[in-house]
């Protein structure tokens, strides 16, 4: 029996997912729990196992398209007919990590009136049924069709989507198909009556690069769909979010004597390193109480105030940037941040997050002082208010009762919604923040 395949739903709000790496092809055996395929979601990286025991027929979405969750995306045949577990697991897991079921039907395609949970325990019905295309066909402008990615360029750049050639399954205009469109040439847009408003402020389309064939003078290097989901959602937040800026210095002395002192006898007992930044995530939760304004998101008429404290932590990994999150960070001594963030950036770097480790963000920190960066304007993690920058830290002159001394210095930087928080607000946590770093002292309670 023929068995359709379908991208599992992984999370109340992961709504598409793009085709990585097929880890089978074609006419290759498959074990029920194999690994099946990368699949890369703008929260992580996962590795999807295969629900059945069989033979992999046919491939149905190809590497680096975006398809919505319970979308069809290969063929295998075997004789499972039971109920079996569409799982996903996080890259390199050692175990895969079970999400919800995936029936599959006496016709030989999985049931569609399966609700799979997420993280929060929300349900999300799969998406309708998608038949294999023969050919590409001239897009149509039905709803049902388009994904969110799709939704979300066409209303950016104003695009009648009527005139972007498709090249997706039974039709579906793709992201990459209006990407495409864009760098033909002038395009379409809509009539100003049926434009959305959110591109009312800024040009409508964007001018396209000329198309320059790779030669010996310059190397052209196809984009990772990790490194296209940065990229969009580095343009989305720069987009939608008035940014504006502000920065202070700290003196971070006391810190850095304190730390010292401990970090040995810390790491023998408790096993991780002690570095500076559980130190700062606590003034920063702390300040965060004290100034609720940051710790929101931006609801259209309204302005939604956080009451948890998830702070994300930006981590190179090893295919770009992601922001695992400390979730309730302000329940955590500095000891519990320090063992949080340990655990956080080295799974980060391993691969091994799962969906709940990068979801529900509230603020972010980044620490670019590693580096060795003094000064810097960073990109609000959207949607959320701000994003404070530990910068590095080094030994100044300064001027203290009108004597000058040498101290360790080090800026925070911040990027904030404007929309949210004026100058006041944000300059009142900043010093909050300052204040609050530079006041630690041998009596700080690590525990």
């Amino acid at each position: 029996m023929a068995l359709i395949i379908e991208l599992p739903q992984v999370g109340e709000s992961v709504v598409e997912g793009t085709i990585g790496k097929w880890l089978k092809q074609p006419g290759d055996q498959i074990e029920r729990y194999d690994p099946l395929v990368e699949v890369v979601t703008d929260k992580v990286t996962m590795e999807m196992p295969s629900p059945v025991s069989g033979k992999l027929l046919r491939i149905l979405a190809q590497e680096g398209e975006t398809i919505p969750m319970g979308a069809p995306i290969a063929e295998i045949e075997s004789s499972d007919v039971l109920e079996t577990p569409a799982s996903v697991a996080p890259i390199s897991s050692p175990a895969p990590t079970t999400t919800a079921p995936a029936k599959v039907s006496t016709t030989g395609y999985l049931d569609k009136d399966v609700k799979q949970g997420g993280p929060t325990g929300g349900g999300v019905e799969s998406a309708p049924d998608m038949p294999v295309p023969s050919a590409p066909t001239p897009a149509v402008a039905e709803p049902a069709r388009l994904s969110p990615a799709v939704r979300r360029l066409a209303q950016e750049h104003n695009i009648d989507l009527s005139q972007v050639p498709s090249t997706g399954m039974g039709g579906r205009i793709t992201r990459d198909d209006v990407l495409k469109f864009l760098e033909s040439g002038p395009v379409q847009t809509l009539a100003p009556a049926v434009a959305p408003q959110v591109v009312a402020s800024r040009p409508a389309t964007q001018p396209s690069a000329p198309h320059l064939n790779e030669d010996a003078d310059e190397q052209h290097i196809s984009l990772t769909p990790v490194r296209r989901m940065i990229a969009e959602a580095m343009v989305r937040s720069v987009t939608q979010i008035p940014h504006a800026w502000s920065t202070v210095e700290t003196d971070v002395t006391n810190l850095v004597s304190v730390r010292n002192g401990l970090r040995d006898a810390f790491r023998e007992r408790e096993g991780v390193d002690l570095t500076y930044l559980p130190f700062v995530i606590k003034m920063v939760v702390e300040a965060l109480r004290e100034n609720p304004s940051l710790n929101a998101t931006w609801g259209g008429d309204k302005i939604i105030l956080k009451k948890r404290v998830n702070i994300g932590i930006a981590v190179a990994g090893p295919d770009g940037l992601i922001v695992p999150v400390i979730h309730d960070a302000d329940r955590l001594s500095i000891a519990g941040l320090a063992h949080a963030l340990g655990d956080l950036t080295g799974r980060a770097r391993e691969k091994k997050l799962t969906l709940a480790d990068v979801q529900g963000g509230t603020f972010t920190l980044n620490n670019t002082g590693v580096l060795g960066s003094m000064v810097s304007q960073p990109i609000i993690n959207y949607p959320q208010a701000a994003i404070l920058t530990t910068e590095a830290i080094q030994k100044r002159p300064v001027v203290i009762n009108d004597a000058i001394a040498i101290r360790s210095m080090m800026n925070l930087c911040m990027s904030f919604d404007h929309r949210i928080n004026d100058g006041a607000e944000s300059s009142a946590f900043l010093q909050s923040v300052k204040r609050r770093i530079q006041a630690i002292d041998a009596d700080t309670p690590i525990y």
